[in-house]
């Protein structure tokens, strides 16, 4: 039970030594990202190999560190060395790697680079003993000379540009350990808040810091406490971690890296409501993040950190989770409350706010995974801190989920105010076959589709909002030049028109009309005065839907309207898709660079093609479905798209 400083700093020992043990520690990245790519397999390998290494070498496992595109990744810790990172590693790679560790030596051979000393976030203002990782201290003259000038894994084109406060332990210890989280300064904050100064002392510093809400909205998160802790009742305090956003994992992520840092920070939040009670509310599909999060609610509880009287001050508050309700709507407060109270997950009229009445009909804040777990960090920090980092009006960081078409997908974690192109091509590492960047897509399902030539755009709230976009959750989806960007919003309407509730006539009629314009012109029916029409249902929509799925559903339409109005000219009145994606508007030719070599007549799946071995192929445009395989198969681009 930790009931005391002295308890935390025991906790915080134990969890230092095995983050960097005496001995050969083997480290897998073991979040989804990771296990998707191999990571069980790699376990498997490395429990076997370590037993012969002997002498106390161990097997762990760790979340993700954001580069996703690197999984999975194994990581070696042996005493007086530098920390390994191998990327890409395949079972059979293992046993040959420790081996030469084992031995003094290193295999180059998916060698991504060494980590060395993070940032130390058991630092504060309030003369807690500062526990330092001592692992990093090595003589150099210990280290092989092939491993002893490493690149830094922190100084990689992906990690040079960000910096990691909600993901600071992510990747680095086990999700599994709170000693490992102890050690690493966790619930230190919470110590110093709950022991040390007053309720509204602490909604003070979060409001001095900056924070706004992780989720979508950005609203002021001091802001929100504060509105809370002025009504009477019995407050509640909750997590969404119901993330819904296509392309978009980085809740989940979280909850799978280091799940105590959403725990501490909704202690230190309950706290500051003086609130007995909290829920996290989460994707049942993400029965992993479910799993890590449940033990690590089951360890804080029997540590004394959950429950009652908590450090012995009398301070009493509990967690449960809920699995959500499996709709993208559910991620919205009011359906999301409804939700965790048995009903069908349905949104209300927002005139009465939920920070007065909110679940079952009590004051309740709400706040994402996210912006949970930048609480404790602020706590240690202080506001200042915190406040230092990013811009104006957007203090901090903020996670991206990278994906599309961009070389380095992954998570990443970047101060306010670095612009997109500093992401897409500095960290992200530009687009795959240097093909040309046409857009990228930010803020999920509602968001909208910034053009190449705002790439310079600094990204916070409030510049993306003005350029007709969001920060939403935190997705960003980079497209190319082969994005058709009316075929982009219609996936986007099709997605949230079947994840509407129908409450409200606006979204639903509103967007089951957008959809049905937007095949139309991509099938080569539509008609100028279509687009007019388009814009008029977007505004409808923003002015009257009853929540902000409705409200910001048609962004990706009035965005690509706004950017990307000649392409949607170009399927209207030359009835041609200019990306070729449409496939109503598009046809496949065999040209007389053909060769005879009946590979596309092998592939085609509906026999559409044909022609004698070393004569001119042709394609049977009626037959044809327009698959593009035999465009694909062949090897001397005999077959052109148009």
């Amino acid at each position: 039970m930790i009931k005391s400083l002295a308890d935390l700093e025991k906790a915080a020992s134990e969890g230092a030594r095995s983050i960097h043990p005496p001995y050969l520690k083997v480290i897998v990245g073991a979040a989804t990202c990771g296990i998707a790519s191999g990571a069980n397999e790699v376990i498997a390998v490395a429990e076997e190999s370590i037993k012969l290494i002997g002498n106390g070498a161990v097997v762990t496992r760790t979340g993700c560190i954001g580069m996703c595109y690197e999984e999975p990744l194994l990581d070696i810790l042996k005493p007086g060395w530098p920390r390994l990172t191998y990327s890409h590693v395949k079972p059979e790679q293992v046993a040959g790697i420790l081996e030469a560790v084992k031995d003094g030596k290193v295999i180059k051979e998916g060698l991504l680079g060494k980590m060395e000393e993070i940032e130390d976030y058991t630092r504060n203002t309030r003369n807690i003993r500062n526990i330092r990782n001592t692992y990093y201290r090595y003589p150099l003259e210990s280290v092989p000379p092939e491993i002893a000038a490493v690149e830094n894994l922190f100084g990689l084109d992906f990690t040079a540009k960000q910096q990691h406060i909600a993901m600071r332990n992510c990747g680095i210890i086990d999700p599994e350990s709170i000693e490992e989280y102890i050690a690493r300064g966790g619930y230190r904050g919470l110590y110093e808040v709950i022991t040390g100064m007053e309720p509204d002392e602490v909604i003070d510093m979060v409001d001095k810091a900056g924070l706004r809400g992780r989720g979508g909205g950005g609203f002021g998160t001091g802001r929100k406490w504060s509105y809370c802790k002025q009504t009477e009742g019995y407050r509640y305090v909750i997590c969404n971690a119901d993330e819904g956003d296509p392309g978009a994992y980085m809740d989940r992520s979280l909850l799978e890296s280091d799940p105590h840092s959403v725990i501490d920070g909704m202690l230190i939040g309950a706290y500051a409501l003086e609130s007995q009670q909290g829920y996290v509310y989460v994707r049942a599909e993400y029965p992993l993040a479910v799993k890590r999060l449940g033990k690590a609610i089951d360890d804080a509880r029997e540590h004394g950190l959950l429950g009652k009287n908590i450090f012995g001050t009398g301070f009493d508050f509990d967690l449960r989770i809920v699995k959500g309700g499996g709709a993208f709507v559910c991620g919205e407060s009011t359906a999301l409350m409804a939700s965790i109270e048995g009903k069908p997950g349905e949104p209300r009229a927002k005139y009465v706010h939920t920070v007065e009445k909110g679940l079952w009909n009590q004051p309740t804040v709400l706040n994402n995974v996210e912006t949970w777990a930048n609480v404790p960090v602020i706590a240690m920090r202080g506001p200042e801190w915190f406040a230092s980092i990013g811009t104006e009006g957007s203090k901090g960081t903020k996670i991206f989920s990278l994906v599309g078409n961009v070389n380095n997908s992954g998570l990443v974690e970047v101060p306010m105010g670095i612009t997109l192109r500093d992401i897409v091509y500095k960290i992200g590492g530009g687009i795959p076959g240097d093909k040309r960047f046409k857009a990228i897509q930010t803020g999920g399902p509602s968001g909208g589709c910034i053009p190449e030539h705002l790439l310079d755009l600094e990204v916070d709230f409030d510049t993306l909002w003005e350029a007709g976009s969001m920060m939403g959750s935190g997705g960003m989806i980079v497209m190319d030049e082969d994005t058709c960007m009316v075929d982009v919003a219609k996936f986007f309407i099709e997605f949230l028109k079947d994840e509407s509730c129908g409450k409200c006539v606006p979204c639903r009629e509103g967007l089951a009309q957008t959809y049905e314009i937007l095949d139309r012109i991509t099938k080569g029916q539509g008609q100028e005065s279509d687009l007019d029409l388009l814009e008029e249902l977007g505004k409808v929509m923003q002015d009257s839907s009853l929540c902000a799925l409705g409200s910001s559903a048609p962004n990706p339409v009035l965005s690509t309207l706004r950017f990307f109005r000649n392409e949607y000219l170009a399927h209207i009145r030359e009835k041609r898709c200019p990306a070729g994606v449409c496939t109503a508007l598009i046809k496949f030719e065999i040209t007389d660079k053909c060769t005879g070599c009946t590979l596309c007549v092998k592939n085609c799946p509906v026999d559409a093609i044909s022609g004698k071995v070393k004569k001119l192929h042709v394609i049977d445009q009626d037959k044809c479905i327009k698959c593009g395989v035999c465009y694909d198969v062949c090897k001397f681009d005999a077959v052109r798209k148009q």
